[in-house]
């Protein structure tokens, strides 16, 4: 079986148990050897801290590692700062996104897309960081339509963007038409499929309906069905999961992301499923 690159998404540890349960999560996922992996951050950089140190670890573990890096409220002074900061801590991929307005929050700081920060981050530092951004297959929850959605990402691709990895999915259907319809607008890029395992049905449906990632009716009906039986949700989960992954590999993806949730075990099991293991 051929190869796929693959890297791995974490989040922060808010606790010093946390932090070593991810580190112990991280040593389980290093063999199958990740082209990097990104770390996310909350809203307004309410875990910035914790995502810097995160990956500063990782990158003293010897793997590649990618902040994500918002830039709701900032001023074009504290980008030019942190930007600063990730090049003394050795920092070479950046994930760029707009971010989520944090409760209460009025303004937008010196940058109101995703995109003038892609672009200011090139014009700061030039090719110095690989930035990867934001696609979603299934439209941004926040876009007033597909055209204007569609319409933004372009714009995020030219103004410097090397990679995108998409939000979650699982309709291959909306992956493959929204990588065509990027690139008939000019958009070329790599477009890597975010990948969620499913380990939890509720948590699973909580996420999707607030970040407006679609669960198929008919994997719904049969997640609500298994009730509070875990193993049989785990064990469906891996099943439609490594379909999806199989379906994805083969149209051609350039390679898959996965939204680890700071746990090791079912993404391992994908892997192997899928014979992306070393």
């Amino acid at each position: 079986m051929t190869s796929l690159p693959i890297s791995f998404e974490f989040f922060p540890p808010k606790t010093p148990e946390g932090v070593d349960k991810l580190a112990a999560v991280r040593q389980q996922l290093y063999p199958l050897k990740p082209e990097y992996c990104s770390v996310t951050y909350g809203a307004g950089g309410s875990t910035q801290d914790g995502t810097i140190q995160t990956v500063r670890a990782i990158l003293a573990e010897g793997f590649d590692a990618a902040p994500h890096f918002s830039c709701i409220g900032a001023s074009k002074a504290s980008v030019r700062e942190q930007l600063a900061q990730f090049k003394a801590d050795g920092i070479k991929r950046i994930v760029a996104l707009r971010g989520d307005l944090p409760s209460g929050y009025g303004g937008f700081g010196e940058f109101k897309y995703a995109s003038e920060l892609v672009a200011f981050i090139r014009e700061a530092t030039g090719d110095h960081f690989h930035i990867e951004v934001g696609a979603y297959p299934e439209m941004h929850p926040q876009a007033r339509n597909p055209q204007a959605d569609l319409k933004a990402y372009v714009t995020k691709v030219m103004a410097g963007a090397d990679v995108a990895i998409t939000q979650y999915f699982f309709n291959t259907d909306a992956y493959f038409r929204f990588v065509e319809d990027a690139e008939k607008a000019g958009a070329r890029i790599p477009v890597v499929p975010g990948i969620m395992p499913i380990t939890n049905a509720s948590q699973l449906i909580r996420f999707s309906d607030a970040c407006g990632a679609e669960v198929p009716r008919w994997i719904r009906t049969r997640l609500e069905g298994f009730g509070d039986d875990k193993a049989s949700i785990q064990a469906f989960g891996l099943d439609v999961v490594t379909d999806l992954c199989d379906q994805l590999r083969a149209g051609g993806v350039p390679g898959l992301h996965f939204y680890t949730m700071n746990q090791a075990t079912t993404v391992k099991a994908l892997c192997e499923r899928l014979g992306l293991t070393a």
